[in-house]
């Protein structure tokens, strides 16, 4: 998760101009696929090729407990598993679909799906997820949606991640602060940092980086009633009141002592586990952090600092690939292959990342074996997801940096944020002019 943020955004921007010489290949038409007769393929035995990003720890769920299962269990299907890291799945997947060479399936994630679909990368889905039965309800509220592009489906629903308050509750109790019932609130929160602050520990180290301080901004930047982006992403509005409130909270916490100056890219969460701070914003996928199996430790909702709840949340989908001369008959096979992870993704949590669909992500069972995921469960009915829209992650960079200039004290919230917009939205016209004003 940490290191595809920044990677991903490179790689998309440098293929932008090459994904776009390849729509006349592809083009945008059709689901690309046979009839899928709710998801099982019945046709001739195929080999379909699916690439994704998950090489590190994910990678002995995937394939052993998922992938090895789904083939012994269809003798005319075939998965060939390709990792690859995520910038290298943005670089190379607009010549191999040229070529007639890419996925059968892939996964991206939320921000990424416009901007293939622009590119004509990837199949309209409307009919497989028809096909399929699946309908929004079925997930989070705005997650199918997310995968829409100029109206029509591109994507399916994989698995979310949202961000969380971790506490290490012995730094807390050491404090004199009650480890048992943890902040949910801003007078709450501010308590705690307050008694934790007389003990001599600054109890939330804030930093200037993707990993957590873009997402701990974003999060409240939306409980400050704010947004990133106008309604058609057309504009950056971050440096809205709601922003400027966001990233001063932000940067108060730093100026009232509740935290250390140049906090490194890490820092936060190497400290909560050396037992120098008691709270660190991150996501659920640190619940898979081995390191914390020394530490006593709870995770729980970010705290509510604003005038309503929200956090920040990524996203992952499917992707059915718009390769030149694509076979139905894999694009089908694929589309089983979707449907079937999908069903039986109740221990996609041992890699860190909740299952998005609700039928599996609500099932009691799914608690009995992982309970530190209830507070992120919680979340996700007011979670907030990548915005979606064509080249938007080269734009995400401006309110990182925003945010570290803020931080580090080189420029104020407001200043930052408004220089911040500016490059945005720059950015933004020269995107519309790539790629029109789809979204």
């Amino acid at each position: 998760m940490k290191m595809r943020t920044a990677a991903r955004a490179i790689a998309i921007a440098a293929t932008v101009g090459l994904g776009l010489a390849l729509t006349a290949c592809g083009g945008s038409g059709g689901s690309g696929g046979a009839e899928v007769s709710s998801g099982d393929y019945k046709g001739p035995k195929v080999t379909i090729s699916f690439w994704n990003g998950w090489t590190g720890g994910a990678a002995p769920v995937l394939v052993p407990k998922l992938i090895d299962k789904f083939n012994s269990e269809h003798d005319n299907i075939v998965v060939k598993d390709v990792p690859m890291e995520w910038a290298d799945i943005a670089r190379k997947m607009p010549l191999a679909i040229k070529a007639g060479k890419g996925p059968d399936v892939a996964v991206g994630h939320g921000d990424d799906i416009a901007t293939y679909a622009a590119q004509g990368l990837v199949l309209k889905a409307d009919s497989i997820v028809k096909s399929l039965g699946y309908k929004a309800s079925d997930f989070p509220e705005g997650l199918l949606d997310a995968g829409q592009y100029n109206g029509s489906q591109y994507a399916v629903p994989w698995s979310v991640t949202p961000l969380g308050l971790f506490a290490n509750k012995s730094v807390l109790t050491s404090a004199g602060v009650d480890a048992e019932n943890l902040p949910t609130d801003k007078t709450s929160y501010l308590a705690a940092l307050d008694k934790l602050k007389a003990a001599g520990v600054q109890g939330e180290w804030v930093d200037g980086y993707v990993f957590t301080g873009t997402f701990e901004f974003q999060s409240l930047l939306w409980q400050f009633g704010g947004d990133l982006y106008n309604k058609d992403v057309t504009e950056a509005t971050f440096n809205s009141d709601a922003g400027v409130k966001a990233l001063t909270w932000m940067t108060d916490l730093i100026k009232n002592g509740y935290s250390p100056k140049d906090v490194a890219q890490d820092g936060n969460i190497n400290a909560l586990i050396a037992g120098k701070t008691a709270f660190n914003w991150n996501g659920v996928w640190q619940t898979t952090n081995t390191a914390f199996d020394k530490l006593q430790w709870q995770a729980v909702a970010v705290p509510q600092i604003g005038d309503q709840k929200a956090v920040w949340s990524s996203s992952t989908h499917w992707m059915f690939a718009n390769n030149k001369g694509q076979d139905k008959n894999k694009t089908a096979a694929a589309a089983t292959f979707v449907k079937w992870m999908n069903d039986h993704s109740a221990d996609w949590p041992q890699t860190g990342e909740l299952p998005a669909k609700n039928s599996v992500r609500e099932d009691p069972k799914l608690l009995q074996t992982y309970p530190h995921l209830k507070p992120f469960l919680d979340e996700l009915q007011y979670a907030h997801y990548e915005t979606s829209a064509p080249g938007i992650t080269t734009v995400g960079a401006t309110i990182t940096t925003a945010v570290n200039e803020a931080i580090t004290g080189k420029k104020s919230p407001k200043e930052a944020l408004d220089d911040g917009v500016q490059k945005a939205n720059a950015l933004l016209k020269q995107n519309q002019q790539k790629y029109g004003s789809g979204k």
